[in-house]
C-alpha cells in the first residue's frame, strides 16, 4: 500500500477507530475502502469472515451522502442494521417486514441516515425510486454480488435488473462484494453491471483477496446410514461444542433437531417454513449465545458474525462448491481452529437433482402454464397460489417446478404478478397480451439447467478428489495453491480414530480382493456394482454385463454387503481407489492402491465395527469349517489343482479358494454339489464355476 498517500491512510485509520473501535484493518479492507473514498467503482472478492461489510460501511460514514446497500435477505439486513445501531451509527432498512406507516416514516427521514438497506426487488417500486432520486445517492453497495451472475450459486433474477438501476443514478459510485466468485462469475458481475469498460465512465477496480482459510480442518466422511451421520454429529459436537449443522431440506432440519433434542442436546432449528418471528427469535438466540448449535437450511448464516463457531457440518450434499465454501466459512471467524465436515452418501445426490429439476421446469410445463395463465386471466387479474395452478397442470405436479415456471414467465414479461396474500400472487396479462413464447427463452432455460448440473458435478468432483482439499478449493476459485499439501484436510492428514488400524494377516486378502476387483473392472462400474461382483450377486445388471465371469466374482460372498461397501469407501478415503465421473461415478485403482495391493505400501483403515467379521470368520453361517481330521493327501491334491488353475487364469491362487476352504473340503469329502456348498467359503458362484472340477478331484482321491 506504499502508493496510498499517508494522509489518506491516516483518515481511514481514524475513521476505523472512531466509528468501529478497531485499531487496524483486516487484509484488503484498507485498499477497498481507499478506492471507494477516491470515487471509484470497485468489485471486491473476500473470503467469508474477512470483513466485507466494513468496505462499504466506513466509506458511507466518511462520505456526505447516502449509501444504498442491496442485500438479498431480510435477516441479513436486520443483522447489519442492528450491529450499526449498537455502535450508534445512522442506518436503517426498508423491506416487507415493516408496516406501510413505518416505511413512510423511514423514507421521510432519509436525510438522517448514512446507510439504507434494501432488497433488489425494491427498485421496481416507482415511488421508492423517486424518493431515492430526491434524496441523492452517493454510493450503491451490492452485497452477495454473485447473485447477479447466472453462473453464481445463488442466482437472483432481480439482481440482473440492477444494471438499469445504476443507469438511473449516474453519479453514484458502485461497490459490488462477494465471498464466493469463480473467475467466470467475476467476469459476469463486471459485464452485467457494465463495470467492465464497456461504459467508458465506469471501469471498476477488481480486488480479489485469498480464499484460503488455513484454520479450517476440512473433511468428507462417507456414511452409509443416518445412524452413522448421527454418530459423527454427536462426536463432533462433544469435541467442538459450538456450531452449525446444514441440511438441504426442512424435513431433515426438523428430523435432526428432534433427534438431537431427544438425546438431551440443546439445539435450535431454522428453516424457511418458520414464520418471520420464529426465524428472528432463533437467529437472535444463536447470536446471543443462548444456544450453541443450530440446525438449519442454507438461508441461515448469511451475515452471521458469531466468532466462536467451532464446527460446521453438512448433513446433506450442498448444491455447489461456492455454497459449500461460503457455509463452512462461518466457522472459525476468530482465526482459531475449527472443524468442517461433510457427511456424504451418494443417495443424497438425489435431493440436489430434485432441486435442479424443480428450478429448471420442462419446456412442456412452461408452455402449458403460459396457455393456462392466458386462459384464466383473459377476463382480468386473479389471485392464485402455486398449488391452485398445479391442479390444472398435467405435465408435472412438482410444485417447485410450477413455481419456477411462473417466475420464468414473469421475468420474461410474458405475464404480470403482484404480491397478494402470504405465498400468493395476483396474476394478470400484459397489454397487449403475448400469444407465444420466444424460442430464445427455452435456449436460456437449457443453458441454466446446464449450469446447475455443472455446479453439482463440480461439487461431486470435489468430494471424490484424491488430493489436498484446500488446494482443490483454491484452484476452483482461480487461485494457485502455495503447496500441493496442507495440514488441515482429510486428504493430507489422516484423522486418528480408535478403529483405524492396519489390516491383520487375515484381513489383508480382503483388501487385496477388493483392489483386484476394482483394478480389473478398470473404471467401468461404481461401488455398489463392484460390491455385487465381489459378493457373487446374481442381479440382472451383473449378469447383463457378464460380470459373473470375472475372476474376482464371488471372492467375498461370505461377507455382508454393508461391510464390503464400507471397506470400499475406506479405500477411497485412504487414496487407494479413485472416483471419476459425476452423474455415474465409477471406481479405478490409484498408483498407491496398486502398491497396497502388492503389499509394497501400508494402509490404515477405519474397519467396520460389527459388520465384517461374523460372516467372514464362518460364525453362524452354517458352513462346514476346518475339521480336526484333515485328509492331507486330498488337501495337497486340491492345492495342486488350485495352483494350476491360477496359473492358467493368470490370477492369484487365493482368489480361487483359500487354504481354509480347501481344508474344509478335504475334511468333509463331499459327494454332491449340495454337500460341497456346505463347506466354508463356497457359495453359488464358486459352486457354479468350480464345483464339477472339485468333485472330480475328490472322486479320484476317495478311498475304495
Amino acid at each position: 500500500m506504499a502508493d496510498i498517500p499517508p494522509n489518506d491512510l491516516s483518515t481511514l485509520q481514524n475513521g476505523l477507530k472512531q466509528h468501529f473501535g478497531f485499531d487496524y484493518f483486516l487484509n484488503g479492507q484498507d485498499e477497498a475502502i481507499w478506492h471507494a473514498t477516491q470515487g471509484r467503482d470497485v468489485v471486491v472478492v473476500m473470503p467469508t469472515g474477512s470483513g466485507k461489510s466494513l468496505c462499504y460501511q466506513l466509506p458511507a460514514l466518511l462520505g456526505d451522502g447516502l449509501t444504498v446497500v442491496v442485500s438479498p435477505l431480510i435477516s441479513l439486513m436486520k443483522d447489519q442494521v442492528d450491529a450499526l445501531h449498537a455502535r450508534g451509527l445512522p442506518a436503517t432498512f426498508v423491506n416487507s417486514s415493516i408496516a406501510r406507516s413505518e416505511y413512510d416514516a423511514r423514507m421521510a427521514r432519509l436525510h438522517e441516515f448514512k446507510l439504507l438497506y434494501v432488497a433488489p426487488e425494491r427498485f421496481s417500486d416507482r415511488h421508492f425510486a423517486r424518493l431515492l432520486l430526491e434524496a441523492g445517492v452517493e454510493r450503491i453497495a451490492i452485497d452477495e454480488a454473485h447473485c447477479i451472475s447466472q453462473w453464481g450459486h445463488d442466482f437472483r433474477p432481480a439482481y440482473m435488473r440492477l444494471k438499469h438501476v445504476i443507469d438511473d443514478y449516474p453519479d453514484a459510485r458502485i461497490m459490488a462484494l462477494t465471498a464466493t466468485a469463480t473467475p467466470t462469475v467475476r467476469a459476469d458481475i463486471l459485464k452485467e453491471l457494465r463495470l467492465d469498460g464497456s461504459n467508458p465512465d465506469r471501469q471498476a477496480e477488481e480486488l480479489v483477496y485469498g480464499f484460503a482459510r488455513e484454520n479450517l480442518h476440512i473433511r468428507v466422511s462417507r456414511v452409509g446410514t443416518h445412524t452413522e451421520k448421527y454418530a459423527r454429529v454427536r462426536d463432533i459436537n462433544a469435541k467442538w461444542k459450538t456450531g452449525i449443522i446444514y441440511c438441504a431440506t426442512r424435513k431433515n432440519v426438523i428430523r435432526v433437531t428432534q433427534d438431537l433434542l431427544a438425546d438431551g442436546l440443546d439445539v435450535l432449528m431454522y428453516h424457511g417454513g418458520m414464520n418471520e418471528e420464529e426465524r428472528n427469535t432463533a437467529q437472535d438466540r444463536f447470536m446471543n449465545k443462548e444456544v450453541d448449535v443450530a440446525i438449519a437450511t442454507n438461508a441461515f448464516g448469511m451475515g452471521i458474525d458469531r466468532d466462536d463457531v467451532r464446527f460446521v457440518m453438512h448433513w446433506d450434499l450442498p448444491g455447489s462448491v461456492e455454497a459449500y465454501y461460503q457455509e463452512i466459512g462461518r466457522a472459525g471467524r476468530d482465526g482459531d481452529p475449527a472443524h468442517c465436515e461433510l457427511l456424504f452418501n451418494f443417495a443424497d445426490t438425489r435431493t440436489q437433482e430434485f432441486f435442479i429439476e424443480g428450478s429448471n421446469p420442462k419446456a412442456e410445463t412452461v408452455r402449458e402454464l403460459f396457455n393456462l395463465v392466458r386462459r384464466v386471466c383473459g377476463e382480468g387479474p386473479i389471485a392464485r397460489s402455486v398449488n391452485e395452478w398445479a391442479e390444472d397442470i398435467k405435465s408435472t405436479k412438482n410444485g417447485m417446478s410450477i413455481s419456477s415456471a411462473l417466475g420464468t414467465l414473469y421475468r420474461a414479461n410474458l405475464i404480470r404478478r403482484d404480491v397478494g396474500d402470504y405465498r400468493s400472487y395476483t396474476y394478470s396479462l400484459p397489454n397487449p397480451a403475448p400469444t407465444s413464447i420466444p424460442d430464445e427463452l427455452f435456449v436460456k432455460l437449457r443453458e441454466k439447467r446446464r449450469r446447475d448440473e455443472k455446479k453439482l458435478a463440480d461439487m461431486l468432483r470435489y468430494i471424490n478428489n484424491t488430493h489436498c482439499r484446500h488446494r482443490a478449493v483454491l484452484e476452483y476459485f482461480g487461485e494457485e495453491a502455495v503447496s500441493e499439501t496442507c495440514t488441515q484436510c482429510d486428504r493430507c492428514v489422516r484423522e486418528e480414530s480408535a478403529t483405524s488400524r492396519p489390516p491383520t494377516e487375515t484381513e489383508w486378502p480382503i483388501i487385496q480382493k477388493i483392489l483386484s476387483c476394482v483394478g480389473k473392472l478398470n473404471g467401468r462400474f461404481g461401488r455398489l456394482r463392484i460390491a455385487q461382483v465381489l459378493m457373487g450377486s446374481r442381479s440382472e445388471q451383473v449378469l447383463k454385463f457378464r460380470l459373473d465371469q470375472e475372476s474376482t466374482y464371488g471372492l467375498l460372498e461370505s461377507h455382508s454387503k454393508e461391510a464390503v461397501v464400507k471397506l470400499i469407501d475406506e479405500l477411497i478415503n485412504a487414496g487407494c481407489i479413485e472416483v471419476t465421473g459425476t452423474e455415474y461415478p465409477v471406481l479405478g485403482i490409484t498408483a498407491f492402491g496398486r502398491q497396497v495391493a502388492w503389499r509394497k505400501a501400508e494402509v490404515e483403515l477405519d474397519w467396520p465395527t460389527g459388520t465384517t467379521p461374523s460372516k467372514s470368520q464362518g460364525i453362524g453361517t452354517g458352513k462346514a469349517d476346518v475339521s480336526a481330521v484333515v485328509n492331507l493327501q486330498l488337501f495337497e491334491a486340491l492345492r495342486a489343482w488350485r495352483k494350476a488353475e491360477a496359473k492358467r487364469r493368470r490370477i492369484p491362487a487365493y482368489t480361487i479358494f483359500t487354504d481354509r476352504s480347501l481344508k474344509a473340503i478335504s475334511a468333509l469329502v463331499p459327494e454332491s454339489h449340495a454337500e460341497l456348498e456346505t463347506c466354508w467359503g463356497i457359495g453359488g458362484a464358486k459352486l457354479k464355476k468350480f464345483g464339477d472340477e472339485i468333485l472330480e478331484i475328490v472322486d479320484e482321491w476317495r478311498p475304495e
